[in-house]
């Protein structure tokens, strides 16, 4: 099985677009590709995608490491594991504040690393993750608190249970390079509070990135809590492999080898594929709140965020006035200043395909278009489209390209959005807050957001899944705890007897005493059970006494 760690894209023809952002302050008009940006001469890329730049070398890690690393996690997590909820998380809280300290490092990294504008980094990779680590570090004990099961005192005298919430153990944790900050953190935190260990691959795309993530918990953690591996598709699955669980974001395809193999190894995983999402624009929306929101949830990272939106709606009531706002704020955006370049040259190559083949059906490009051959510096682009049978609307593009469908309605747009084999997250755009909450019940997403788009993955508190293709895994929110650990339950029994009721021997009185209590329970009508009464009043001392 190789793993590469491609991002989360739907595949076109095979390929898996990638997941990262980049940033800098200060970025060249023309962005250009080189061989090293797809990391020809080796698993990591060596220059920058802004200028070419020279990158800082990175070591790989060595599929045979892998399986020592694992053990000396392992032997970390039984102590780590021991420690209550509250110590694990005064050990973790310090990351915040790491996190907070370092956040130029962190932007300008990603900036270079990635393509990402500057103010796009601190604002998807810094702040939030301080966040994230307060939440988590807050919450944790609350969370994990075990829950007490209720038995039936004639059935089952002298019983107490508890449910606790174990850890899984070793976390194989596999992330794109999208966001090779906050995505990562957004497993590693709660993965550590609840008491594993991790195994962590970065994407081979932005391995510093990578590495910065685990040096924000040097010195903190035991030794070998945290394993950092870097690598290609070799070392992905060796670290699939190991784990006791593998959380994976990435494309569809390679999701598909990593579930094939958690179960033939009868491991869990967690798995977030990526999206083709959608907004609904009704004919009563804001014009000038919709427009805003639908240019940003299209453009920000250049359209390579998984909740990019790759699909507009719009009610042909509304379209006169909304599309031209549409264009003119695009045309205002400058790729490289405004908007990320694209990260990867193959990336942008599944851009370029999927806005021609659209061309090719009919499609009218209403703003921006492919750039010169070479450049990364897709310009954003509007294309307005009455087909859906092209890659464009059918296959995840990851890239800066809005398409727009009109559409007779809210019931139109609905069967629309939901015939996508993708289900992360939908917008939906009105003035009538509570109509579209009657909508969002009917959409086969994950998320939905009203009058918003895609920001919620920011959000520690609130859960991020999604359906079909975009995969079943879940990061965020207290249901992320229910893939990072596993019910254990345990009983107590306080029963004194020299034998419990179902036990040997079998006898007539034992089976009196079984169809009785069907015949109390409600197996017979008013009289009939009350005859059942008297009679386990009966026959109960004389099973006690061994009858």
């Amino acid at each position: 099985m190789d793993v590469q760690q491609d991002g989360q894209a739907a595949e076109a023809q095979g390929d898996a677009p990638e997941t990262n952002e980049t940033n800098e302050t200060s970025a060249p008009s023309a962005p250009r590709a080189t061989p090293a940006t797809d990391g020809a001469s080796g698993p990591f890329p060596t220059q920058s995608p802004l200028d070419g730049s020279a990158l800082p070398a990175v070591t790989a890690t060595s599929p045979s490491e892998v399986p020592a690393l694992a053990r000396k996690a392992r032997e970390a997590q039984k102590a780590w594991a021991a420690k209550t909820a509250r110590e694990r998380a005064s050990v973790i809280a310090p990351v915040k504040q790491r996190i907070l300290a370092r956040a130029e490092e962190i932007a300008n990294l990603v900036h270079r690393e990635c393509g990402k504008p500057v103010e796009e980094a601190a604002l998807a990779e810094v702040l939030p993750n301080a966040d994230l680590v307060e939440y988590w570090t807050d919450a944790i004990e609350e969370l994990l608190e075990g829950t007490t099961v209720e038995f039936d005192p004639l059935a089952y005298p002298g019983k107490l249970g508890r449910i606790h919430k174990a850890p899984r153990g070793l976390v194989g944790l596999i992330t794109p390079w999208n966001y090779p900050v906050a995505i990562p953190l957004r497993t590693i935190v709660p993965a550590l509070l609840a008491g594993n260990a991790v195994l962590f691959k970065p994407s081979e795309i932005t391995p510093r990135a990578g590495a910065l993530v685990a040096s924000l918990f040097e010195g903190l953690l035991p030794d070998g809590l945290l394993a950092l591996v870097q690598g290609g598709g070799d070392v992905g699955a060796a670290v699939v492999d190991e784990a006791d669980i593998v959380v994976f974001t990435g494309s569809v395809a390679t999701g598909r080898r990593v579930a094939v193999r958690c179960a033939e190894r009868l491991i869990p995983c967690s798995l977030e594929l990526g999206g083709k999402d959608a907004a609904i624009v009704l004919a009563d929306a804001p014009i000038e709140r919709t427009a805003n929101g639908i240019v940003w949830g299209a453009f920000t990272n250049a359209g390579q965020n998984c909740a990019s939106i790759e699909r507009v709606y719009v009610d042909r009531k509304i379209a006169d006035k909304l599309v031209p706002r549409l264009v003119e704020l695009t045309k205002k955006l400058e790729p490289g200043r405004d908007t990320a370049v694209l990260t990867t040259s193959r990336q942008c190559d599944i851009v370029r395909r999927h806005l021609a083949e659209a061309e090719a059906a009919g499609a009218e490009v209403l703003a921006g278009g492919a750039p010169e051959a070479g450049s990364l510096a897709f310009a954003p682009t509007v294309v307005k489209l009455d087909r859906e049978d092209t890659p464009l609307l059918r296959e995840e593009t990851f890239g800066p390209i809005l398409p727009i469908v009109l559409v007779d309605g809210a019931e139109d747009a609905i069967t629309r959005v939901n015939a996508s084999s993708f289900g992360l997250t939908t917008s939906v755009w009105t003035r009538r807050v509570g109509a579209a909450h009657e909508l969002a019940r009917r959409l086969k997403t994950g998320v939905v957001t009203i009058n918003n788009h895609g920001f919620t993955a920011a959000v520690a508190a609130a859960p991020w899944t999604g359906t079909g293709e975009s995969g079943y895994g879940i990061t965020n929110s207290p249901h992320a705890l229910g893939e990072l650990t596993r019910p254990q339950f345990v009983l107590e029994d306080r029963n004194k007897a020299a034998r419990e009721l179902w036990w040997y021997p079998y006898t007539p009185v034992l089976r009196k005493i079984a169809f009785a209590m069907a015949r109390a329970r409600g197996g017979a009508g008013l009289f009939g059970r009350i005859a059942a009464v008297f009679e386990l009043a009966l026959a109960l001392p004389k099973r006690l006494l061994g009858g």
